[in-house]
């Protein structure tokens, strides 16, 4: 993502109507905004900002209500599967979408329908980023300790504060997803120019619906023109001399929804969705952890002295900080009232999760970090139902072995003199840079 963006924070919000989420510098004060629009609209009409022409979009801010949507495909479709619909019907790929075509080609022939999607998880991604993520335990670990030198190092060697964004929070998913996928780690600077390409929409964007101007997108296409030839040469590689990682079984497996195995151009889609989803989430969650532990005194304590508390203390996290604000995801396929307000057919609903994840109907003491919270999983922040986050046991698995590693490594740190706290723009909770003083554990005697 381009450093030449210039953050100049929106004004705070005093009402609804002043109140823009998707303004240049709104994130600022995201949280300001969703308690008005808790409590005088939980559900925002945007008029005018539909998918189609003279139709409209509404943002909800209720948990129950984003719940509701999520977990039922029928009612709400994605928006993508309109895209799908009109695929299968036309028998041909739109050429408007070249920066797409991969991944949308793959979800047309591999998981186009509910049922299916469900099958992709279970048998094609579950065993590499699913529960079966376990098995990269070790691998994540010693890309951990390697970072945690590498930050201690940095600050002996500095004699100062270390950016814990770029030096610690940000690498680790890129080395992960590059080990998972069975990519050379010298790879990982590549497949970072790669992954924000591909999140550009989301950074640079405009209005809910994040689009980009002609000049952004041939900028996005530009940076992504080596990504197709990368992956096709890896998958070709990969059939000639498999090793133990996803690409490698993707080219091996037999499809049992499909009762087949996958073709080049699927294999690709898969990767690039893989790439899309494994980077921001957890350089964000970890990000933002690290923000929360600063402001909490005595709270890097209280879990270094009862590590069962870090489970929770991630989930927390996560609600409190959503790594990913909103998306408009979703059309009501027929009239529906959420609220006591009306929205009609063919209206596209952008589900903001993070307001959902602190509304007080929901959570109790929503702005507090609380470790015995029951049931901290019911957040949003990796969506719920059929087309939850497929990655969400890698991501939180790198969470946990990262804060007990650092756990283990640090007696603490705090916040060094001269952050500016520089939200990067988009729909992403993304904090640029954060140093830190970090206070290396005693070695035992």
């Amino acid at each position: 993502m381009s450093e030449a963006y210039t953050y100049t924070p929106a004004p705070c919000p005093h009402c609804v109507e002043d109140i823009d989420l998707f303004a240049p510098g709104a994130q600022a004060h995201w949280y300001d905004a969703y308690a008005l629009l808790h409590r005088d609209s939980p559900v925002h009409k945007l008029p005018g900002e539909g998918l189609v022409e003279g139709s409209d979009a509404y943002i909800l801010t209720k948990h129950a209500d984003i719940k509701r949507v999520v977990k039922d495909w029928d009612r709400f479709p994605p928006t993508l599967s309109l895209l799908v619909g009109q695929i299968q019907a036309s028998g041909k790929m739109p050429t408007h979408l070249p920066d797409i075509d991969a991944m949308v080609a793959s979800i047309v022939s591999l998981r186009p329908d509910p049922a299916l999607w469900r099958a992709h998880r279970q048998e094609l991604t579950d065993p590499w980023v699913g529960p079966g993520a376990t098995r990269h335990r070790a691998m994540i670990t010693g890309h951990v300790d390697d970072l945690i030198d590498d930050l201690l190092g940095a600050q002996n060697g500095q004699n100062g504060a270390v950016d814990f964004v770029t030096q610690f929070a940000r690498p680790l998913p890129q080395r992960t997803m590059a080990s998972v996928l069975g990519l050379p780690q010298s790879d990982v600077a590549q497949l970072e120019v790669w992954g924000n390409a591909q999140v550009m929409s989301y950074v640079y964007g405009a209005t809910h619906r994040n689009i980009l101007t002609a000049e952004q997108t041939r900028e996005k296409f530009r940076l992504l023109g080596g990504f197709k030839d990368y992956v096709a040469a890896m998958t070709r590689r990969k059939r000639a001399h498999p090793g133990d990682d996803m690409i490698s079984f993707l080219t091996r497996v037999h499809y049992r929804a499909l009762d087949r195995k996958l073709t080049d151009d699927e294999i690709n889609g898969v990767v690039y969705a893989m790439v899309i989803g494994g980077l921001e989430t957890t350089q964000y969650a970890i990000a933002e952890q690290a923000l929360l532990l600063a402001r909490r005194p005595g709270l890097f304590d209280q879990l270094k002295a009862d590590r069962a508390l870090v489970r929770t203390f991630i989930e927390e996290g996560m609600r409190l900080r959503s790594p990913t604000q909103g998306l408009s995801t979703r059309i009501c396929a027929q009239d529906e009232v959420f609220q006591g307000v009306t929205v009609p057919a063919g209206s596209m609903l952008h589900l903001r999760w993070a307001a959902a994840n602190i509304d007080p109907d929901e959570f109790e003491n929503p702005h507090e970090i609380q470790l015995d919270r029951r049931a901290a999983t019911r957040h949003l922040a990796f969506s719920q139902g059929v087309r939850s986050c497929p990655g969400s046991h890698l991501s939180r698995l790198e969470q946990t072995i990262a804060w007990n590693r650092l756990l283990d490594r640090l007696d603490g740190f705090e916040l060094a003199p001269g952050n500016d706290f520089e939200r990067q723009p988009g729909i992403m909770l993304g904090t640029r840079h954060l140093h830190l003083n970090l206070h290396p554990d005693p070695p035992a005697p």
